[in-house]
């Protein structure tokens, strides 16, 4: 994976002292996705590529009041 990722990548991941793979799906639920990238100093457009380079996808839903959902990780 780390010949994958950017100088700019690694250096997030260097000054957050977390994968990128496990920081921005917390971050885009934290903060949105413009939120995230204001938080990283990156542009929302960089963000939006190191979420395809990296295979994270972002899917909205909606629920019902009473109704829940569940998310599974593979």
């Amino acid at each position: 994976m780390l010949n994958r990722k950017t100088r700019k990548m690694l250096g997030v991941e260097a000054e957050q002292g977390e994968r990128l793979e496990d920081l921005l799906p917390r971050l885009i639920d934290e903060r949105g996705q413009s939120g995230a990238a204001d938080y990283l100093d990156v542009s929302k457009a960089t963000l939006g590529y190191w979420l395809l380079k990296l295979g994270i996808s972002i899917a909205r839903i909606a629920v019902a009041p009473g109704d829940t959902v569940t998310i599974i990780k593979k």
